[in-house]
Formats: C-alpha cells, structure tokens, sequence
C-alpha cells in the first residue's frame, strides 16, 4: 500500500501535526516547503469562509479555496458546510495578523489539487488504498481518497454478496481499504473496487465448519429457502423458516460445506436482536498489487467473480 496524501482525519492528531500548528515559526517553514496540515474546522461564516483551529491558532480558508470546484461552480456549497466540526486539510498560504493576532490563511483546494495530482501519477490498477466513508447513497459509497479527493465505490462492488444499500455493509465516517481498479487521468477520477479485498470463497469458507451455529444476515428470500450472509462475501441457502424476513439477524447451524459447488447448506435457528451497525469488514490483503481475483475456488463447477485489473 503507497499513499503520500491521507484521508482527512489521519494526520490530525499525529505528533508532525501538532508540532507544524503549535508556533508560527512552524507555520512559516510549512508554508515554504507546501507541506498538507490538518485541522478542525470550527465553523462555515455568513460568507461561506471556513474558520479552521489549528493549534493555538485560528486560520481561514476563504470560500474559493475550501474545495476543488467551488469558485468554477462544478462544486455545491455543501461540500463546505459538511465540513464544519471535521478534520480538514490545507496548505498555508499565508500568515496575516488581525487585531494583534496571528491568522493563517489556508487552502484546502491547493491540497486537494497536489493530492489529486500525486494520484493521478502515481496509482496504478490493482493498487490497495487507504480511503474514509464520506456518505452514503442507494447506488454506491462516496470515499476520501485524500485531502477530501472523493471517489465512489458502487454498491455492486461493496461486496460479493448482495446487498440492499451500502448502509447495510459501511458506515459513515469508516476508515476502509479500496483497490484501485482505474485510473482515469483524462476525467481526473479514481474508479475503486471493495470486494476484491474481503477474500475468495475458499479464504471465507476455511473461517467455518460443519457442525458450527454462527450469526448471519438474510439477504434474500424465495420459494426454494433464504440466502443467510455469514460473511461480507460467503453466503449459504437456508431451509424457509416461517417468520423469517429479509434484513433479519438470524443464528444458523451449518449442515455442510461443499467447495466443488461453492455451497452451503444451513439451517436457520432463530431471529437475534439487530447488530448495531454494519461490521467492520474482514479483509484478506493482497502482498503487493492485485492483478487477477477469482472467486471460485480452483476446480469449481459454478462460476464466480472475476476481476482482471487494466493494464496488467
């Protein structure tokens, strides 16, 4: 994994962090070399100027520079106001007094620009990367991939097995992994993948054994019997049990594991109280980059996912 520029978040309170906000000596060399600080924005003004704490100081970000896009337009101003009581990054552009008191001028649109900048020239498909859940939409998650760099992660590459909404696998605010599956310098965007990274059936299956009871999700329901997740990627088909719903948290006895045909056989015991939100995702990390996945395990009647990354 190789990524120079974090998620807003992580360097806030790393000790090069605080040590770069705590004197204006500080400050000035940050500002010569364009080093990326990190602070936490106070609140938006009648302007839609960000005030920024950072240290023992105040900063400002003036409104065309609190993110890419704003000044053009392409960039809605929510994008500013979702940023008050976040971490925020910036470059500092300049050290002004006012009323006696040191106030750094920021950008955080500079940041995002040498952020972007570095991805675009460095990131290749099938590359492994730090990235931090900003919202949530029926459709996908949007991701920090850097200095507040969005990218999306559709709902179909959440995970292998399927889900209603990404809600039911991430959470807002989540620090996650993504592969990068294209690089798209033309339109300046990062398109990234999730599943990948949650392991093949076999590395899923090994978890379990026949004769286990384990907690699962149903994620779906027909005629011939419910399709319970025990695992972000490993589902098994349980006989109907009345009562039963989709989005039900249920306790399931394993009857068996059958790797020729990717399947298991489960039995529903009873409906648990609801979890309090998604889990934290199981991932099984490549050493390296990632060039082809299957998910099938080696000599599998049934076909599985299959992911070739570009340019490999």
């Amino acid at each position: 994994m190789t990524c120079c520029f974090l998620p807003e978040g992580r360097l806030l309170h790393t000790p090069e962090n605080i040590a770069a906000c705590a004197r204006p000596e500080a400050l000035s060399q940050a500002m010569a070399a364009g080093t990326v600080l990190e602070g936490s924005a106070l609140l938006c003004d009648e302007n839609h100027d960000l005030l920024v704490s950072l240290g023992p100081f105040t900063g400002r970000i003036p409104r065309a520079e609190t993110a890419i896009g704003i000044a053009e337009g392409t960039t809605r101003d929510i994008a500013i106001l979702s940023r008050v009581g976040k971490p925020v990054s910036f470059t500092v552009e300049a050290l002004e007094e006012k009323d006696g008191r040191l106030c750094p001028l920021l950008s955080r649109r500079k940041a995002q620009e040498l952020a972007l900048a570095s991805i675009l020239d460095s990131w290749t498909p099938g590359m492994v990367v730090p990235a931090t859940v900003t919202h949530l939409e029926g459709f996908g998650a949007f991701v920090d991939i850097g200095c507040g760099v969005a990218s999306m992660i559709g709902v179909e590459r959440l995970s292998i097995s399927r889900i209603a909404h990404p809600g039911d696998r991430l959470r807002v605010g989540q620090d996650i992994y993504a592969a990068v599956l294209e690089v798209d310098r033309h339109s300046r965007r990062v398109i990234l993948t999730h599943r990948e990274l949650l392991g093949t059936w076999e590395e899923n299956a090994a978890l379990f054994k026949p004769g286990m009871t384990v907690p699962g999700h149903v994620r779906g329901i027909k005629d011939y019997g419910d399709f319970v997740e025990l695992t972000a990627n490993l589902s098994g088909l349980a006989e109907t049990k009345e009562g039963v719903r989709e989005g039900d948290r249920v306790s399931v006895y394993i009857k068996s594991i059958i790797p020729q045909r990717m399947k298991l056989k489960l039995l529903i015991i009873d409906v648990l109280p609801p979890a309090p939100g998604p889990e934290e995702p199981r991932y099984f990390l490549p050493q390296g980059k990632l060039t082809r996945w299957e998910y099938a395990p080696p000599g599998c009647r049934k076909a599985g996912g299959e992911t070739v990354f570009a340019g490999q």
